[in-house]
Parts: structure tokens; sequence; C-alpha cells
């Protein structure tokens, strides 16, 4: 989980490239638990309506998460367009997790900065 709420602040607002299924959802766990934390310390906190913790928080993990998810897409062949999907109550936010858990797929090579992955030679022959 460190490794990934590592690479998610280091590339917090790079678009391009890719970013494999288990680093998305451990970055996403760990964005969870610290708004857990957070709820738990302006609960704590008790400031009249004023979550100071949860609203550090959004600020600090809103690009880094937004940049996650388009690479997300990316890996599995999507424009990172399709994060507008969610703007349809319900069906986008069930669309854009089906899209999250989908494998890698190769079409999303178009997406990496350098280009494609080169094909590994062919094996000898046996002749």
């Amino acid at each position: 989980m460190i490794e990934a709420v590592k690479y998610g602040l280091a590339n917090y607002v790079n678009f391009e490239g890719r970013t494999g299924r288990a680093t998305f959802w451990w970055w996403t766990l760990a964005v969870f638990l610290a708004a857990v934390v957070a709820g738990i310390l302006d609960e704590a906190l008790g400031a009249g309506g004023i979550e100071p913790f949860g609203l550090l928080l959004v600020l600090g993990t809103f690009l880094p998460h937004l940049a996650m998810a388009v690479r997300r897409l990316h890996d599995t062949g999507r424009s990172g367009w399709w994060l507008l999907i969610v703007l349809i109550p319900l069906i986008g936010m069930l669309v854009l997790i089906f899209f999250y858990v989908q494998p890698s797929n190769p079409a999303g090579e178009k997406f990496d900065a350098a280009g494609p992955a080169p094909m590994p030679p062919e094996p000898p022959s046996a002749s």
C-alpha cells in the first residue's frame, strides 16, 4: 500500500501512461482509510460543521486521484474522458467501477508516453 501511495503522490499530475489494477486499488484503499481517519478527527474536533481534516484530505488527494483514475482507464484501453460518465447518477459510477476492475488491456499501450512496448523476439525454431 505504501508503494501505491508513493507512486500516486509522485505522479500527482501525470495523466499520461498507465496504472495497474493493484496499484489503483491500493491507492483507493489508502485514500478511503485516510478519509475515515479525517472524519473521526473532524468529529472529535467538533468545529460546528467545519471539517478541516476532511477538507485538507480532499484538496491534497483530488488531483492525484484524478490522475490515477485516468491512468487506470488508459490501462484498460479507454480514454480518460470516460471519467465524465460519473455525471450520470448511479449508473455512471457503476460503469466506472466495472472499468476499474478490468484486467490490463494490450490496447492501452497506445497511451504510453514512450510508445507501445516492443514485441518480444521470436523463439528460435527447433529444426
